[in-house]
C-alpha cells in the first residue's frame, strides 16, 4: 500500500495518524507528509532511536527495555500506546528494530517490531526482513507500516 492509499483511507475514515520510529529514523512519517493534504490526516510522529528518547517522549518504561530490549513486540506496543496518548490522533503505529549492520542471534539484522494502537485496543508483530542492508530493511519497514495503517483502516 502507498502512502496516498493509505492517506486517502485515512480521509475517508476521518482517522488522524501518528508514528512512533525508531530504526526508519522518521521516514514513514516522511513518506506520509511528502503529498499534498497530509496535514488534514498526519497529526505528528516521534522520532525515538534512543532508549531515553521511547522513555522521555512516549512513557516507554526503562524496565521495560531492560526487560525486553528495545528491539521486542513489548517495546514496539508502548511505544504505538504512548503516541497516540500523546498526540491528537485515533491511530498510532511505531517501528522499532534492527536495520544493521550488526545484530545479536536473538535479534538479528532485519528483525523488526511494529505496533499498532487504536483507542480500543494494542497489536503487535515482528517480521524477519533478513540481512537485506540497512537501507532496504528501513525501507521495506516503512512498507510494511504503511500495510499495517491501511489494514486497519479498512476494517474500520
Amino acid at each position: 500500500m502507498t502512502a496516498a492509499e493509505v492517506l486517502a483511507l485515512a480521509r475517508a475514515h476521518a482517522v488522524m495518524l501518528a508514528t512512533a520510529e525508531s530504526c526508519t529514523g522518521g521516514l514513514l512519517a516522511g513518506a506520509l507528509t511528502d503529498l499534498p493534504g497530509s496535514s488534514d490526516m498526519f497529526e505528528r510522529g516521534f522520532v525515538t532511536y534512543s532508549n531515553a528518547a521511547k522513555t522521555d517522549m512516549l512513557g516507554v518504561s526503562p524496565e521495560l527495555i531492560a526487560t525486553h530490549g528495545a528491539v521486542s513486540e513489548d517495546v514496539a506496543r508502548a511505544m504505538a500506546a504512548g503516541a497516540l496518548g500523546r498526540a491528537d490522533a485515533d491511530l498510532a503505529v511505531s517501528i522499532t528494530g534492527v536495520a544493521g549492520p550488526g545484530s545479536t542471534d536473538a535479534k538479528p539484522e532485519g528483525m523488526v517490531c511494529f505496533g499498532l494502537a487504536v483507542p480500543s485496543f494494542t497489536q503487535t508483530e515482528t517480521v524477519q526482513f533478513g540481512a537485506l542492508g540497512r537501507d532496504n530493511v528501513r525501507q521495506k519497514s516503512v512498507q510494511h507500516a504503511l500495510g499495517i495503517i491501511g489494514q486497519a483502516l479498512k476494517s474500520r
